[in-house]
């Protein structure tokens, strides 16, 4: 694939005149070819450029005619009629390219299928998405929770603890200084913007710190709550897991299932229900900051003889499965039951060094999830390809912070519409002809050529840049880069916009796009902020080609 920047526009308003350098070459020609060297171009020669250049085979001219008037309208006279111009001139040609809501980088629909096994699919993760701020003193919202859905994020964390207050159950991250908030709170946001970005399921994993007590009043409220949205499976134990097609505009609950109780604090030091192991996401903090409300604890509720409560077991869908033993051990696929394994990012490490296959065979049918490591206090987040190059559906983020790694995740999941479901490739769900499976770490041919900043595997990843253009509020780099890709399917295209400086560059703008997903030709590329949100008339002109060895 070969990428070149052209143009930024309107990167800042500069009042008066502008110097707005030459097109590049390959624009005019482009125009010029299609135009068979005429100064305008027609509607049906603006078609001809769409689908023979922009390989856009189902484009009509009932979708380009709206906008070729108005693009017509734009600047000619008061009492000059539309059908007196000849068509688009070469600076409305290019006017139309920076359209990028009809001529942006990616298709805006669902076009994976979604016929197959939630564990064919990565998942657009949150970590704790409760939090407002760091992993220790920040707030508990469900501010959060709304902005992470609205975004698409699929998978949404709570941690359910005791309370004396906010109706008996609170959101929190436990042992620590944050601030908790209603569990009611939460899911009733939860059910109100799940699917405002996409209509595939939404699927809550609960750190579970409750008694059964708790446990049947959670289910009572969450039936209550989120009424037939709720997804109950007919089985105590799947042998495959759902589609997300058939799960539509579902929650889906994620736990382990209840077997052992906590005890009050001081009683015991027995790993809490929820817990996957003694790795799971608890924190050893020294005593001058550790705070727990031992109000909230009730000690008559805790009772070895207690039966869990059945109406809080039809809830779990996907059952987070045991952790004991070595990492072979716990990578053990069990044929007659379908389950979820938490690690963080520091045991996915470990295990990616020795146990690389056993993770893959692992993924085809069960889900894996990854979390931070607890030292990041700042709610930081670690590079996603980590767990993807293994096949690991819930990479876990902490969406309330920022950083290249954040951005790597937003990008990957423009995949497929930003339906927060993104397909994982062949060679992951399937094992080879002789059993074999998937190796990062293997040096593979090149397959196709990228001609920017590639993230990917290993042999993926390289870093180049443009020149700087001083002084000049529409740069044209007309520059030409290529990058050789082993495996593009899990490559991303990471650009960033930086406003030279002589002590240190400023960031202006960046965006990021998963390298399959990209459509050839001329496209619009609308820059983000350090967050990812949309910046306001900041635009890119890039040119891609793809070239499939």
């Amino acid at each position: 694939m070969k990428t070149k920047i052209f143009k930024l526009v309107e990167f800042l308003i500069k009042k008066g005149k502008v110097n707005k350098e030459e097109p590049p070459y390959d624009l005019k020609e482009a125009f010029s070819k299609f135009t068979n060297g005429e100064n305008d171009m027609s509607k049906d020669q603006l078609l001809q450029f769409m689908v023979e250049y922009q390989g856009e085979q189902n484009c009509t001219l009932l979708d380009l005619e709206p906008i070729f008037e108005k693009l017509l309208q734009n600047g000619s006279s008061s009492n000059e009629s539309t059908s007196d111009i000849a068509g688009l001139s070469l600076d409305k040609f290019i006017d139309f390219l920076l359209l990028d809501d009809f001529n942006g980088p990616l298709k805006n629909e669902v076009h994976h299928d979604m016929n197959a096994p939630l564990s064919h699919y990565f998942m657009y993760t949150g970590h704790n998405s409760y939090l407002t701020g760091n992993q220790l003193t920040s707030e508990s919202s469900d501010e959060p929770i709304i902005e992470a859905l609205k975004q698409g994020v699929r998978v949404i964390e709570l941690d359910l603890w005791a309370s004396t207050k906010h109706g008996g159950i609170k959101v929190v991250h436990g042992r620590t200084l944050t601030t908790p908030v209603p569990l009611t709170k939460c899911l009733e946001s939860i059910k109100e913007h799940a699917f405002v970005k996409s209509d595939f399921p939404v699927i809550l994993t609960l750190e579970d710190h409750l008694t059964p007590k708790l446990q049947a009043k959670f289910a009572e409220v969450a039936v209550q709550i989120f009424g037939e949205m709720l997804y109950c499976p007919q089985t105590d134990f799947l042998t495959e897991f759902p589609s997300p097609a058939s799960l539509k505009k579902m929650i889906v609950i994620s736990t382990k299932p209840p077997k052992e109780y906590p005890q009050p604090d001081g009683v015991s030091n027995q790993v809490p229900n929820g817990s996957e192991s003694s790795e799971d996401e608890t924190w050893e903090l020294q005593d001058s900051i550790v705070k727990l409300d031992k109000e909230d604890i009730n000690t008559s509720d805790y009772k070895s003889n207690q039966q869990s409560p059945r109406e809080y077991r039809q809830l779990i869908t996907i059952h987070g499965g045991k952790s004991e033993g070595t990492m072979k051990d716990r990578l053990k696929v069990d044929d007659g039951k379908v389950r979820r394994l938490s690690l963080s990012e520091k045991k996915l490490k470990t295990a990616s060094e020795s146990h690389g296959a056993d993770l893959i065979r692992f993924t085809q049918k069960n889900i894996l999830r990854i979390f931070p490591k607890g030292e990041r206090v700042k709610s930081s987040n670690f590079r996603p390809h980590l767990g993807w190059m293994y096949g690991a559906q819930m990479v876990a983020f902490n969406m309330q912070g920022y950083g290249k790694s954040l951005r790597l995740m937003q990008g990957m999941f423009k995949a497929n519409g930003g339906c927060g479901y993104v397909k994982k490739p062949e060679f992951l769900i399937q094992e080879g002809a002789d059993s074999e499976v998937f190796d990062p770490k293997r040096t593979l041919p090149v397959k196709q050529i990228l001609k920017v900043c590639i993230v990917g595997v290993g042999a993926d990843c390289t870093k180049k840049r443009t020149r700087v253009k001083m002084d000049n509020w529409y740069p044209v780099w007309d520059e030409e880069f290529e990058f050789q890709l082993t495996v593009p399917e899990l490559a991303l295209l990471r650009i960033e916009v930086k406003d030279k400086d002589q002590t240190k560059d400023d960031f202006a703008g960046q965006t990021c796009f998963p390298v399959s997903e990209l459509r050839c030709g001329f496209r619009s590329v609308r820059l983000c902020d350090r967050k990812g949100k949309e910046l306001k008339s900041v635009k890119l002109l890039l040119r891609f080609e793809l070239e499939t060895l």
